[in-house]
């Protein structure tokens, strides 16, 4: 994944939120967290070296609140917010689209899971053949383990199948002869057991 923000632009989303009202360090990570929807939210390791930095320049100055350092602009940080400000338009801009990105994609997962959650929940609900869905279905104890390690072998090699179709589909490999070839091989072995 490419990185959220390009370079500099964390750096300008800080001091714009700390020119609203001081904070300390969780409350921007919060506050960015929140900013992108909770899709995307930084790291201490990502934020605390930015804030550091912020305050050698004199940008920022920290002081100590108990345990908690708070953070607040100065006028010099100030002075460079309104001297950048339609760059940091951009980034706000910049900012809602890596969201909505980020979304995208999050709701892409998520409707590719339940698409597989139902295809197995149908899976299950078939009864074998011959029988009702209403009929119990009798599975001796070595039956079960074994149907059980069946299942979860399937589920590594579907998740494993998966990935591997997704990198050739990136990178624009994947053709339909490779389609036809696992069909074609996942109903030859079908038959065979």
């Amino acid at each position: 994944m490419s990185p959220v923000f390009a370079h500099g632009a964390l750096r300008l989303s800080l001091l714009s939120m700390l020119a609203d009202r001081p904070m300390h360090g969780y409350e921007l990570i919060q506050a960015l967290g929140e900013r992108f929807g909770g899709a995307y939210v930084p790291s201490a390791g990502t934020v605390y070296p930015r804030l550091a930095k912020l305050e050698a320049e004199g940008l920022v100055t920290k002081t100590v609140d108990g345990r908690k350092t708070v953070y607040a602009i100065t006028d010099a940080g100030r002075a460079e917010l309104d001297a950048r400000a339609e760059e940091l338009a951009a980034i706000q801009t910049g900012v809602a689209d890596s969201v909505k990105s980020l979304a995208d994609g999050v709701r892409a997962s998520v409707g590719e899971a339940m698409r597989s959650l139902r295809a197995d929940l149908a899976a299950s609900a078939q009864a074998p053949r011959g029988q009702t869905a209403d009929e119990p279905v009798d599975v001796p104890t070595a039956g079960a383990g074994a149907l059980r390690e069946v299942e979860m072998v399937i589920a590594s090699f579907r998740q494993q199948v998966r990935a591997d179709l997704r990198r050739r589909a990136t990178r624009g490999t994947l053709t339909e002869d490779t389609v036809t070839r696992l069909r074609d091989g996942l109903e030859a072995l079908r038959r065979s057991v």
